[in-house]
């Protein structure tokens, strides 16, 4: 009966697979060619195999060790901010939520507009001589600050990046929130515990496997960032917004080297695919 049941399973599965093999392996396999080739545009048809140079030549580069620490920063900042922010405002706004619904709906508004629509609006909102924000800080206060100078991008697609993506916090741990059984906070309430307390001891650590999934999506996401600051900054004054995404971009796009683009390309999904297993390991570690 379970192996009847295994085959119709594995049966079923298969067109899913099989299409998915098609879809991402060809491209996955052509990649890892490239990767270990000395290729350009002028050779795509012909690479040459160099074995681990093209690993090599990034691993010494440092833009490349600038890319992944700026993404690394990135990543874990704008994480940390939108889930921080988000658990506050799924708390402070469930009574008014449990109210009126629709709130939720405007609340998630921001998340539903393209990053790279972000970006672009953002970078005419912040012109220094024709965005609207200087013009009046500058009309209002005598001076305004450039956005977009190397010493203040950072902040600027950070306070960018969580606005536009603290929504999905919010939502994933209002619902976390609310699925809070009833009986458990009416026993707290019964034992006299204060609902700062009772957020804190009963409350939390009941969301917290939502609030760790939640880091993790939106930490990969910000990992991997490219369009919004691609849009807004490229790579930055002096490279200081350059991303690991931007980076192979530019490596492959603007320098024509393929193999290089490549392994660096490898190299991210290597490290985003540790990340995930440990991140799945330390989930289910605590479910069990």
């Amino acid at each position: 009966m379970r192996r009847g049941r295994s085959l119709e399973n594995s049966v079923l599965a298969a067109p899913v697979v099989l299409f998915l093999l098609l879809l991402l392996g060809f491209p996955t396999v052509l990649d890892i060619i490239y990767g270990f080739s000395d290729v350009t545009f002028e050779t795509l048809r012909n690479p040459s195999f160099n074995g681990l140079d093209n690993f090599r030549t990034v691993i010494a580069d440092d833009d490349f060790w600038h890319a992944s620490w700026f993404s690394l920063k990135f990543g874990v900042l704008t994480a940390l901010a939108e889930c921080a922010i988000g658990l506050f405002l799924a708390v402070y706004l469930a009574p008014l939520i449990r109210q009126h619904p629709w709130l939720l709906a405007f609340l998630i508004a921001p998340m539903i507009v393209s990053p790279a629509m972000m970006g672009l609006m953002y970078r005419l909102v912040l012109h220094e001589f024709v965005g609207p924000l200087p013009h009046y800080l500058y009309t209002w206060m005598g001076d305004s600050p450039a956005f977009l100078s190397r010493e203040n991008v950072f902040l600027t697609v950070f306070t960018i990046e969580t606005l536009q993506w603290t929504p999905f916090a919010l939502l994933l741990l209002y619902m976390a929130y609310e699925a809070i059984p009833l009986h458990v906070r009416e026993a707290a309430a019964v034992d006299g515990v204060r609902p700062l307390k009772r957020f804190w001891y009963v409350e939390l650590p009941q969301m917290l496997p939502t609030l760790g999934i939640a880091f993790f999506i939106r930490f990969i996401d910000g990992f991997r960032v490219f369009d919004n600051i691609f849009v807004l900054t490229g790579s930055g004054p002096g490279g200081s917004t350059m991303s690991l995404s931007i980076y192979i971009y530019e490596a492959f796009f603007k320098s024509g080297s393929i193999g290089k683009a490549l392994a660096a390309s490898i190299l991210l999904f290597v490290t985003s695919f540790l990340i995930l297993l440990l991140a799945g390991r330390l989930i289910r570690g605590r479910a069990e």
